[in-house]
C-alpha cells in the first residue's frame, strides 16, 4: 500500500479588508471551513439569555432566501457534506465539511445561508420550543452528570455573563422574538469579529470566494461585553439538588482559576492536573483511589479548563476557548443510601450514601499534592504522557484547524506545538510550585445531584462535618487490603471547610 506523505503548512494572512485567515493546506480529499465569531453567550442581552445560541442554531436549522432547510438537506445528501454551528461562552463557530470535488457546488448553497438566512418563522418557533424543553426538562432528566456541571457554573459564575448556560434560561428563551434573532445576527455575526479557518485540499479561488463573502457581512463593530472575573467563594458552598429515587449522587466542584493557555504556569498545571485526574484515564490518582481501589463509581477526574461533553468524548473538542477558567473535580455518580440499602442487607441502617466520603477522599488527595507535590518519577512519567497524548488531539484536519483557531483567541500561534515546547523545558520544581500556588481545598463550590430521600440527612452531615465511614458491601470489604482501610479511617473524619449547604429543587434552576 502506497504510503501517503502529508505536508502541513500553517499560514496566517490578512487581506486588504483586515480579514484574518488561518490556512492549513494538506493532501486530503476533504475541505473544512470554520468561521469563528467572537460573540458567544456573553453577548446575550440581559433578559434574553440564549439569544446568541438560538441565532446560531437557526443558521443550521433554517434555510435561506434561496432554499428551504428541507431543500438544502436534499441538495447536500449526495455530496455527503455537512454544516453546523455551536456556541460557547465567548465564541460561536460555524463549520462546513465537504469532499473537495463538491466544494464549489456545496459552497454556492451554503453561502446563501451565511449571507441571507431566512430565519423562517416556523423554524424559529420549532428551535425555540426545542431549546426551552431542553432547558426545563432534558438537561435535568437525561444526565445528572451534565446537570451537575451546568448547576455548578450557575453558582460559580453568579453575577457575571458566564452564569447562564449557553443555551439560555427558561425566561430568557421565552422572551426572544424572531426580530431579536435577526438583529443579533446583524450586530454580532459581522466581518469585524470573525476569523476564517480553512483546511484540506482547496484552491485559492475557493478561499477568495469565502473571503469576499465574509467581507460583505455587516461592517458593524460588535460591542463585546467585558467578561467579569468570578469571585472566590467564602468557604465550601454546597448545593444539593434532590431527585426522587436517585440511585447515584453526581458531584461536580470548582473554584476560579486565574490562568489560561497563554499563562506562564499553564504547562506546569497541565502536569498537576493530569497526575491528579486526567480525563477518562485510569492511571490518575483520583481514579485509582475512588474507582479502582474502592469500586465506588466509573471514574474521577480534574480539570483546569472547561471540557465539553466529557461523558462522550475521550479527547477535547475545539471551539470552547474561555478567558475565565476554574479548577474542577468531576466525581462520577457514587451510590446513594437508597441504592445501597436496596442491594445489601448489611447496609440497611445507613442514612446517607457515599457522596460525603468521596468528596473527602478527593479533597484529601488534592491537599496532599498541594503540600507534598509530585516525586521526580511521577513528574517524568506524567510529563512524557502529556507530550505524547496532546498530539492525539489533532488527528483530523477538523481538529487541527479548530486548535489553531482556539490558539488565536489566546494570542498564541499554535497551542499544541507551543505546549509541547513548554512541557519539554518544565522542571519538577516548577510543577510543585504551581501545585502549591493554585491548588486549594478551603474555598470552592460543590454541586451534588442526589436522592430526594437523603438530601436533608446529607445536608446535616455535611454542615456538621459528621464522620462518614465508607459504605462497603461485605463482598467488597473482604477483598480489600489493609492499607485501604487505614486511609479510609484518616479520610472519613476529615474536617472540610463547609460554610453553607442549600437544597434546591431541580425546577428552580436555569429559570432566569
Amino acid at each position: 500500500m502506497k504510503k501517503l506523505v502529508y505536508i502541513f503548512l500553517i499560514s496566517f494572512s490578512i487581506n486588504a479588508l483586515a480579514q484574518e485567515v488561518v490556512e492549513l493546506p494538506m493532501e486530503s480529499n476533504k475541505v473544512v471551513v470554520k468561521l469563528a465569531f467572537k460573540n458567544g453567550s456573553v453577548t446575550d442581552p440581559v433578559g434574553k439569555e440564549g439569544l446568541t445560541n438560538l441565532t446560531a442554531a437557526l443558521l443550521s436549522e433554517s434555510g435561506s432566501d434561496t432554499y428551504t432547510k428541507s431543500e438544502i438537506d436534499n441538495l447536500l445528501y449526495p455530496m455527503a457534506a455537512s454544516y453546523g454551528t455551536f456556541t460557547d461562552k465567548e465564541m460561536t463557530t460555524i463549520t462546513f465539511q465537504v469532499h473537495k470535488d463538491f466544494a464549489d457546488q456545496f459552497y454556492e448553497i451554503i453561502r446563501s445561508v451565511l449571507l441571507h438566512p431566512s430565519f423562517a418563522e416556523q423554524d424559529f418557533e420549532r428551535v425555540k420550543s426545542n431549546t426551552l424543553v431542553n432547558i426545563t426538562e432534558v438537561i435535568k432528566a437525561s444526565s445528572d452528570e451534565e446537570f451537575s456541571k451546568m448547576a455548578l457554573e450557575e453558582q460559580l459564575y453568579a453575577g457575571t455573563r458566564y452564569a447562564h448556560m449557553k443555551v439560555g434560561t427558561a425566561d430568557g428563551i421565552k422572551a426572544i422574538t424572531r426580530d431579536d434573532v435577526v438583529n443579533q445576527y446583524k450586530a454580532y455575526f459581522t466581518r469585524n469579529n470573525v476569523i476564517i479557518g480553512i483546511a484540506g485540499n482547496y484552491s485559492q479561488d475557493f478561499l477568495s470566494k469565502i473571503k469576499t463573502d465574509i467581507n460583505s457581512l455587516p461592517d458593524t463593530q460588535p460591542d463585546i461585553p467585558v467578561v467579569e472575573t468570578p469571585a472566590m467563594p467564602d468557604g465550601i458552598q454546597v448545593e444539593l439538588v434532590p431527585k426522587p429515587n436517585n440511585l447515584g449522587t453526581a458531584i461536580y466542584t470548582g473554584y476560579p482559576l486565574a490562568i489560561n493557555r497563554a499563562s506562564e504556569d499553564w504547562a506546569a498545571m497541565m502536569v498537576v492536573n493530569s497526575y491528579l485526574g486526567e480525563h477518562r484515564k485510569s492511571y490518575s490518582k483520583l481514579y485509582q483511589l475512588i474507582r479502582e481501589q474502592r469500586s465506588m463509581n466509573y471514574g474521577d477526574y480534574t480539570y483546569i479548563e472547561w471540557y465539553q461533553s466529557g461523558g462522550s468524548n475521550q479527547l477535547p473538542l475545539t471551539g470552547f476557548p474561555r478567558s475565565q477558567n476554574y479548577f474542577a473535580i468531576w466525581i462520577r455518580p457514587v451510590q446513594t443510601a437508597y441504592s445501597l440499602k436496596s442491594q445489601y442487607s448489611e447496609l440497611k441502617d445507613i442514612e446517607t450514601g457515599q457522596a460525603q466520603f468521596a468528596l473527602r477522599m478527593a479533597l484529601n488527595e488534592i491537599e496532599r499534592v498541594k503540600n507534598e507535590g509530585l516525586t521526580q518519577e511521577e513528574f517524568e512519567l506524567t510529563r512524557q504522557f502529556l507530550r505524547s497524548y496532546t498530539k492525539l488531539y489533532i488527528q483530523t484536519p477538523d481538529k487541527q484547524l479548530g486548535f489553531l483557531l482556539d490558539s488565536k483567541f489566546y494570542g498564541l500561534n499554535n497551542y499544541i506545538s507551543e505546549l509541547d515546547i513548554a512541557l519539554s523545558k518544565l522542571t519538577l520544581a516548577e510543577v510543585n510550585a504551581a501545585a502549591a500556588k493554585y491548588l486549594q481545598t478551603d474555598n470552592m463550590y460543590v454541586t451534588m445531584i442526589t436522592d430526594k430521600g437523603e438530601a436533608e440527612a446529607l445536608k446535616n452531615s455535611l454542615l456538621t462535618n459528621k464522620v462518614s465511614p465508607m459504605s462497603y458491601s461485605n463482598v467488597v470489604r473482604e477483598s480489600l487490603p489493609e492499607e485501604v482501610f487505614n486511609l479510609d479511617e484518616e479520610v472519613e473524619g476529615l474536617r472540610i471547610n463547609i460554610k453553607n449547604v442549600k437544597v434546591i429543587p431541580p425546577e428552580d434552576l436555569f429559570i432566569d
